[in-house]
């Protein structure tokens, strides 16, 4: 019972906004995408590949985010007592747990067609490398934006099998979207981020906080709108 409690607290599994902030993304692609004048039984079996997906690829992710930022979630008062950060979990079982993941997760990805499969092993870099981002650069936000949102166009070509311009205009509306919230929530580690020496849009844009999240949800709804027009012509 220890052992599965720390598991779930290792993947987030008892904090499901994380996966649900990576399936809406899928959801709106395949809703957008799909034909509804035809069975709903397609759309729902997908909407269930996409939904464990986004669970099992969180989850993974969580882990590989974790034996990155060991270090770092030690000296920060809300991660010290991660699994990993407090020695609870060796970064050998950590990462056996996520290469089960990752493998569970191909298993539901060769139910779509080649392209979408090929597209997404193609993303996997980026969704990996995203935790070292906040190494280089005051964007860590946008990187996380580009790899959350990326089941959207996943989603779209499942059903197309090719890109479109709405998919694409509604993939960039979702990255403001992710820079909005992410920075928000990047706030609570100010102090303890500064001193450790990551960065962060909440670092950058300590002094104007408001002017710049409206900057990104003004983004968000303006090109919603562009795309609402565009399916109306």
């Amino acid at each position: 019972m220890e052992n599965l409690k720390l598991f779930i607290q290792l993947t987030r599994l008892d904090k499901p906004i994380g996966y649900m902030l990576l399936f809406w993304p899928c959801l709106w692609g395949l809703t957008i995408a799909y034909n509804f004048e035809d069975s709903l039984n397609k759309y729902f079996f997908y909407l269930f590949l996409f939904f464990m997906g986004s669970v099992l690829m969180r989850s993974a992710g969580c882990i590989v985010n974790d034996i990155v930022d060991r270090n770092f979630d030690k000296k920060v008062e809300r991660t010290k007592n991660r699994p990993i950060a407090s020695g609870k979990i060796s970064v050998f079982l950590a990462s056996l747990y996520a290469l089960i993941l990752c493998i569970l997760a191909f298993i539901v990805l060769i139910n779509f067609n080649s392209l979408t499969i090929l597209l997404a092993i193609l993303s996997m870099p980026l969704a990996f490398t995203y935790p070292l981002m906040k190494r280089f650069t005051y964007w860590p936000q946008l990187f996380l934006g580009i790899t959350f949102n990326y089941g959207l166009i996943l989603a779209w070509i499942s059903i197309h099998e090719s890109i479109g311009l709405a998919p694409i205009l509604f993939y960039f509306g979702a990255i403001f979207w992710t820079l909005g919230y992410d920075t928000i929530y990047g706030y609570q580690d100010i102090k303890d981020d500064e001193i450790i020496g990551v960065k962060s849009t909440s670092i950058k844009f300590k002094e104007n906080p408001k002017r710049v999240l409206y900057l990104f949800y003004f983004m968000t709804f303006f090109i919603s709108c562009r795309l609402r027009i565009f399916n109306e012509i």
